[in-house]
C-alpha cells in the first residue's frame, strides 16, 4: 500500500466524518492549485490531506505531545488560542508517523492556521485551499474561491483580513505570525503592482 493509501485508511478511523471529508476537500483543491500555478501537485495532496492530522486531538493532550514528546513549546500567544495547536503538533506527528521529512511540506502545515513571512508556494496553497475546499461555506467564499486562482497572494490578504475582523469581531488576541504574514503578502503586492506599470511605461 503506498503513502497517500495508508494515510487516507488512517484518517478514516482516525477522525470525524466531517473532518475526513474536510481533509479530502482540502487535498483535491490544493492539488488544483498546485497544477494551476505550476508547484508539485503530489506534495499538495500530500499536505492538505494530513494538514488537519491532528485536529480532533483534545487540547490538554496536544499541550502534553508537543511539550513532552516534540520537545515543541508554543508561544504565548498560541497559548490564548490553542485551536492554532493542532497545526505544530501535526507536523510533528505526521513526521514520525509516516516518515514525512519534507521540510516543505511539514511547514505548510505547521501555518496552515496562522500563515507567516516569507511563505512558499505551497504552504499559500495549503493556507488558501483550507478556506475554498468545496465543503466551506461562509459569505464571500466564492469570491474567494475565484480569486485564488487570479492571484493567490490576493487572496491570502483577503483570507486574512477576514480572519483578523473575525477575531477582532470576538474580541480575541491575533497570533503574531498572522500579521507578519500579512504584512509580506501586502509588500509582495506592491512590488508585482511596481514591476507592472514599470513594465507598462516601457
Amino acid at each position: 500500500m503506498d503513502l497517500i493509501a495508508t494515510i487516507t485508511v488512517e484518517l478514516q478511523e482516525k477522525l470525524s466524518p466531517k473532518r475526513y471529508q474536510h481533509s479530502l476537500g482540502v487535498a483535491k483543491t490544493a492539488e488544483s492549485l498546485a497544477k494551476h500555478y505550476g508547484a508539485d501537485a503530489q506534495k499538495a495532496y500530500l499536505a492538505g490531506l494530513v494538514h488537519d492530522y491532528a485536529k480532533e486531538i483534545p487540547t490538554e493532550e496536544t499541550l502534553l505531545l508537543l511539550r513532552e514528546k516534540y520537545a515543541f513549546f508554543p508561544d504565548a500567544m498560541a497559548l490564548r488560542r490553542p485551536r492554532l495547536l493542532h497545526a505544530p503538533l501535526g507536523a510533528c506527528m505526521v513526521q514520525h508517523r509516516f516518515g514525512i521529512y519534507d521540510p516543505e511540506v511539514l511547514d505548510a502545515i505547521r501555518y496552515h492556521t496562522t500563515g507567516k513571512a516569507n511563505m512558499s508556494l505551497l504552504a499559500k496553497i495549503i493556507y488558501i485551499a483550507d478556506f475554498i475546499e468545496p465543503n466551506r461555506s461562509y459569505p464571500d467564499v466564492e469570491k474567494l474561491r475565484k480569486m485564488a486562482y487570479e492571484d493567490i497572494d490576493k487572496a491570502i490578504l483577503f483570507a486574512i483580513d477576514y480572519t483578523i475582523r473575525t477575531l477582532m469581531d470576538q474580541q480575541m488576541v491575533i497570533h503574531p505570525d498572522t500579521m507578519h504574514c500579512r504584512n509580506d503578502v501586502v509588500v509582495t503586492l506592491e512590488e508585482k503592482l511596481a514591476k507592472q506599470e514599470k513594465k507598462d511605461e516601457n
